[in-house]
Formats: structure tokens, sequence, C-alpha cells
């Protein structure tokens, strides 16, 4: 059952992560990629935020973790998308753009996450 909510869950995430990333591709082009960035600093956001919710106010370990933060927000977000971009971005010299890109995804994620943690715990 474990991995059947993970799998639902991971579904949803990705069909998410496929409308808002044609949405933002649509809205900012591809010059860079402001979509996978987009949805990499949401998803971490949202993780912050579902820790504190789902594990802390709630107490709920189990399904609800494994549904949404496993499955929905572990298939929202992508590392090998990132990868892959950042490696295209290598490959074209554009190195500086390219750092740019590592840095404020890394760094940003991190605080995305740290910002929701944070802002989830003063309101519940």
């Amino acid at each position: 059952m474990h991995y059947f909510i993970i799998a639902l869950g991971g579904a949803l995430g990705a069909l998410s992560r496929a409308f808002v990333s044609a949405q933002l591709t649509k809205l900012l082009g591809v010059a860079f990629p402001f979509a996978t960035l987009a949805i990499n600093l949401l998803g971490s956001f949202l993780m912050g935020i579902c820790a504190v919710i789902i594990l802390d106010y709630f107490k709920m370990t189990g399904y609800w973790r494994e549904l949404v933060m496993v499955g929905f927000l572990g298939a929202f977000t992508t590392f090998s998308t990132f990868s892959m971009e950042g490696l295209n971005m290598l490959h074209a010299g554009q190195w500086l753009a390219a750092s740019v890109y590592f840095l404020v995804s890394v760094i940003g994620s991190v605080y995305a996450c740290f910002v929701g943690w944070h802002l989830a715990k003063m309101i519940f």
C-alpha cells in the first residue's frame, strides 16, 4: 500500500510539474530554464511547509507524508532536469548563466524550504 500511495502522489506531482512547466515556458520562454528553477524553488518551499504541517502540527507520518512529500513533491521537483539544463548551458559556453542557475537553484531551494518551514511554524 505504501508504494501505491507514493505512486499516486508521484503521478499527481509529475502531471502538475508538466502543467506548470508548460505554462511558465510559454510565459517566460526557453532562453534560461526559468520553469525548472521556479518549480524547484516552489517545491522546496512547499516541502518546508509540509514538514511543519504534516509532520509537526498534525503528526501525520505514514501515508500522508508518503503521498505529499515523497510522491507529489518528489515528482514535482526534478534534480535530473536541473542537471541536464545546467550541463547544456556549460556545453554551450554559457558559464556565467550556468553558474547563476546552479547557485540560485541550490541555495534558493534550501532557502525556500527554510522560509516555508519557518512560515508554517509561525502559523501552526
